[in-house]
């Protein structure tokens, strides 16, 4: 976690075709994700998005694909992956890494990375934006995606 916290980005949503891919573990951490993630686009201008539930971080890189064949420009891809005693933690980290890289690489459309990879539950909860959080990823995620999507080469 940064010690000055994440730079504030203005963005602009409006009319973008946005999913947000989420995962169903750890409930109360990704709710509180998505819900950062749906206060940025609101403020940005983005009313009309669509919510993707996938069973795991394994998952997310076939939902964000799935999602871009259905239209997305932009994807916001969330989750919480918390380290156990098994190498599994390393595996599933680095498969949606990767995937999800690879996804953005090949269809050149911006995934925001809202993946919390962590320790423990409270580092989880630290970077979740509920309410005492010290940080939003999921805004975060939201911000960088379309900041992504609106660059300018001119």
């Amino acid at each position: 976690m940064s010690s000055t916290g994440a730079p504030k980005i203005a963005i602009d949503a409006t009319g973008l075709k946005v999913s947000i891919v989420v995962t169903s573990w750890h409930e109360v951490i990704t709710d509180g994700l998505l819900a950062g993630a749906e206060r940025a686009l609101k403020a940005a201008g983005n009313t009309d998005y669509k919510v993707i539930r996938v069973p795991g971080a394994f998952e997310l890189p076939l939902g964000a694909q799935m999602a871009i064949k259905h239209g997305a420009e932009v994807v916001i891809a969330l989750g919480v992956v918390i380290q156990g005693d098994t190498p599994h933690f390393d595996y599933v980290c680095d498969a949606a890494t990767s995937g999800l890289t690879r996804v953005q690489l090949d269809s050149s459309v911006p995934i925001g990375f809202g993946l919390l990879t962590v320790a423990n539950e409270q580092q989880a909860l630290d970077r979740s934006g509920l309410q005492g959080s010290k940080e939003d990823k999921g805004a975060e995620a939201v911000e960088a995606a379309i900041t992504m999507k609106r660059l300018s080469f001119k």
